[in-house]
């Protein structure tokens, strides 16, 4: 049985505990309202990229842009975005098992590279000695990520265009709300597009002249459309990771508040028994 000091000790630490889970909750719902900024900056650019994109590739013509160009799986490249922190639950483990499920469909692949971006997740994928782990750019790592991201999608585009990887894949946490985040497994190259259906039937039906011409135009805004499709995704899945932090530490919180409850019972029991205790050898005395 706990003595009251024990107690104390134990009711002490339980409330300091609690007092950090508040505070890291506090920091991750900030950096969760930063990052959705950015990202509210980011998506109306990159929707409207894909909407050109969509309207020019829907014109007259049989040009295929290199990259959109299907070809057998021999050699796929994998993108996994993680946290470089962690307190924030099942996170990197759930974008793990999407990673594993990645590499089964290529199972059959000559080579799979993975490109593990975070220190937690690239611990996660440091695990599996079958998997060909590829260097990080630079600027990724000093987190400056528009840089980081504009080169990793580049060389990405360079690696396919040269025949070095034939798919390539993204794989990320998609944010929808804060209680719930999809972990996604995203076509990256060749470029799969909405399609000509998802755009509105009088844009279908323009006809567009072309300067210098339709093919110059696709070539132009293939690479603009996966940069920004790159960094969207870094984006949804920072805010994903503070989503999930925000959760571990609601969770921690409230497990802390319950375990105080428990805990200062128990204090309140052991201290009324040492005072019937007392009373009694008091009585006692007197009685004597």
């Amino acid at each position: 049985m706990s003595t009251s000091r024990e107690l104390k000790g134990r009711i002490s630490s339980v409330n300091s505990s609690q007092k950090i889970t508040g505070a890291m909750k506090m920091i991750a719902s900030a950096r969760l309202r930063k990052v959705e900024t950015a990202l509210s900056h980011t998506r109306p650019y990159l929707d409207e990229l894909q909407r050109m994109l969509e309207r020019v590739a829907a014109g007259e013509g049989d040009y295929l842009s290199p990259l959109a160009a299907s070809r057998p799986a021999r050699r796929v490249a994998l993108v996994i975005f993680g946290s470089d922190d962690g307190l924030c639950g099942s996170f990197n483990v759930m974008l793990y098992k999407k990673l594993v499920e990645a590499t089964n469909a290529y199972a059959g692949a000559e080579s799979i590279k993975v490109y593990p971006i975070g220190r937690k997740i690239q611990a996660e994928v440091r695990k599996n000695p079958s998997l060909e782990i590829m260097p990080i750019p630079e600027a990724i790592l000093a987190k400056e990520y528009a840089t980081g991201m504009l080169t990793l999608a580049d060389d990405l585009i360079r690696q396919y265009l040269a025949g070095e990887v034939d798919r390539v894949e993204i794989i990320y946490a998609h944010f929808k709300s804060i209680g719930t985040q999809i972990m996604t497994r995203l076509p990256f190259l060749p470029w799969q597009g909405a399609g000509t259906d998802k755009l509105p039937a009088s844009e279908r039906n323009k006809d567009y002249i072309y300067e210098p011409d339709r093919g110059a135009i696709i070539d132009m805004l293939y690479p603009l459309v996966l940069r920004a499709t790159l960094f969207r995704a870094l984006l949804e899945n920072q805010i994903s990771e503070q989503a999930a932090r925000i959760l571990s530490m609601q969770m921690a919180n409230d497990n802390a508040t319950k375990l105080l409850k428990s805990l200062q019972l128990e204090y309140n029991k052991l201290r009324q028994q040492n005072i019937t205790s007392e009373l009694l050898d008091i009585v006692g005395g007197t009685i004597e």
